[in-house]
């Protein structure tokens, strides 16, 4: 897988008091030392109130800069509840309607009309709940001192954008698909039925009225703010060049804040719901943004669970930067958790499982760590159990051997521990979750067997992992020239994914949008090439036959690249690893 006058500002404040060190605290050092994540903050919501605000850690990676609870880090998607409360104000003031066509108040730009749109149009509540068939699901941002575009010209994919043009290219209100494009759209609506400045807007109408004293939209941040900020860092703990981007598509992804004041945000929500008075907005429209529109999605935010413990919320992730907000809409309970570093791990929902057992949520179902007992496996064994396997379409899934144990690598570094019952099964120490390992009638290791609950399927090995693997001869040059120029224009999308030879259609339709991660990719180099016939591994709807393995050489670290093709030697897919 989510708040206003001064006096109230205060008395919240005033319900923030200092907090000895407990095991919480011990838990979320440990896991910051586990992950090589430089800081950490966190607030956290009980009978709706801020009972503890802390931070851990520090701004940059060398440690010199400690976090304070004012240290401002980027909210990512987070940015989207934020502003779409400013749009539901709107509503309530009668300046936005939620069912009309957008195109009716747009005026700097409008939704190009096509054969999607000729019956159903984009609205409001279509942006808010990513139904409205519009393209571009994140932004990449802007390098500090490089050219920023207006949002005309993000809309349009054209210079200085760095991604796609966002269009509708499904009807409206026929499926769910997350769209920061869509936000974007909601953006430039914003700014033309108010005429002010987005930044200016929003600090009136929600970050100011729900004591966000922190808070901007201001992009890039003016000199005072850009003082307080963390240094975001990659997955490989690499720095962000000029310690952050910056992001004018400010709806979508622009938000700096604090976890206090995400937490006073969620607060806020809680109150309105409840109907209690000088609320930014009222009962009725707060229950429609907690309302299901399609696949689990209100309007700005994602639900969980139903009833009396029902929660809200919505994780983010900016370049260097990942943040997480859930609240009970009823309970009065809440956590909010940002980190200065892009982390894949099960680490925040650890760390949130870690506060409902602490404070006792109510309705929430904690997982804790369970203690095990081992058995003693060979490291031969245990070796040849390493690599990567197809967890579910898209996903991959690395294993590694330490310790006597099998344990995820996440970004280069380990997470989940798999402790060994037989020399053949191993069990999480984190869940209920078991591995079984399933040699074909060789002996060679094809797939294993994952079960946690109710699931119980067969992942397919992908490889081994690749920094144990000498380079091979590369036998088809002209292969890899192909697979070369075709990831060189996934970066671009558009028109270059489109005319590009040897794509497959799925990953010419999904790469659409561009795939900023490859930025900066210089050249390949062949290592091995695997057969992978019958496994059942499938990526954007192309059956994979083989797996090359390449290494990458980029503007960043040196890092290898796993590339997916079909029978028909098709680009179907790749993964960037680092081992």
């Amino acid at each position: 897988m989510f708040m206003r006058h001064p006096l109230a500002v205060i008395s919240l404040l005033l319900l923030v008091s200092p907090v000895l060190a407990d095991d919480l605290d011990d838990f979320i050092r440990d896991q910051l030392r586990k992950r090589h994540v430089p800081g950490l903050s966190i607030a956290i919501i009980q009978d709706g109130k801020i009972v503890k605000a802390m931070t851990y850690g520090s701004a940059t990676k060398n440690g010199t800069t400690p976090l304070t609870t004012a240290t401002l880090f980027q909210a990512g998607s987070i940015s989207k509840s934020v502003a779409a409360a400013g749009a539901l104000y709107l509503t309530e003031a009668g300046k936005l309607s939620l069912d009309e066509d957008v195109n009716v108040k747009l005026r700097t730009w409008k939704v190009p009309e096509n054969e999607f749109t000729k019956d159903k149009k984009v609205t409001l509540r279509g942006l808010l709940s990513h139904t409205t068939g519009l393209t571009v699901h994140g932004f990449p941002g802007y390098e500090v001192g490089k050219p920023i575009p207006t949002i005309p010209q993000i809309l349009n994919g054209t210079a200085p954008a760095n991604t796609a043009p966002v269009r509708v290219d499904f009807v409206p209100g026929t499926k769910w698909r997350y769209s920061g494009g869509g936000y974007t759209v909601m953006q430039q609506l914003m700014l033309d039925v108010t005429g002010k400045p987005f930044p200016q807007f929003m600090k009136e109408t929600v970050l100011g009225p729900m004591g966000m004293a922190e808070s901007t939209y201001q992009q890039p941040l003016p000199a005072d703010k850009a003082k307080l900020t963390a240094t975001g860092y990659y997955g490989d703990r690499s720095e962000v060049k000029g310690r952050w981007h910056i992001y004018p598509e400010m709806a979508a992804a622009g938000l700096w804040t604090t976890p206090s004041d995400l937490a006073r945000f969620a607060i806020g929500i809680q109150q309105a719901f409840a109907g209690k008075p000088k609320a930014v907005l009222s009962q009725e429209m707060t229950r429609q943004m907690l309302t299901d529109q399609k696949d689990n999605d209100g309007l700005g935010v994602f639900l969980e669970g139903e009833g009396h413990t029902m929660r809200f919320g919505h994780n983010g992730r900016d370049e260097g930067f990942d943040a997480l907000l859930t609240a009970g809409v009823e309970t009065g309970q809440g956590v909010a958790i940002m980190i200065n570093a892009n982390d894949n791990s099960r680490m925040m929902g650890r760390i949130v499982d870690a506060v409902a057992k602490k404070y006792n949520w109510t309705g929430y179902k904690v997982t804790t760590a369970i203690e095990r007992k081992a058995v003693a496996v060979e490291a031969k064994t245990l070796a040849a159990y390493e690599g990567r396997y197809e967890f579910a379409n898209n996903r991959m899934i690395t294993f590694m051997a330490d310790k006597g144990r099998l344990v995820t690598l996440v970004d280069g570094f380990a997470d989940e521990e798999f402790v060994p019952e037989t020399p053949t099964r191993f069990v999480s120490v984190d869940r209920d979750a078991y591995l079984t390992v399933t040699p074909d009638e060789t002996g060679k290791i094809t797939g294993l067997v994952w079960k946690h609950g109710t699931d119980e399927r067969t992942i397919p090995r992908i490889g081994p992992l690749l920094n144990m693997l000498k380079p091979n001869k590369d036998s088809n040059e002209a292969r890899t020239h192909q697979i070369e120029t075709a990831l060189k224009a996934t970066i671009q999308g558009g028109k270059s994914v489109a005319d590009v030879p040897g794509m497959s259609p799925g990953a010419r339709r999904d790469f659409a949008s561009g795939v900023p991660e490859l930025a900066g990719f210089k050249s390949i180099v062949f290592i091995s090439d695997a057969d992978v016939t019958g496994r059942g591994i499938e990526r954007h709807d192309g059956k994979v036959a083989h797996v090359l393995n390449y290494k990458l050489t980029s503007d960043k670290a040196s890092k290898y690249i796993l590339v997916y093709l079909t029978s028909d030697g098709l680009l179907t897919d790749y993964d960037v690893v680092d081992k």
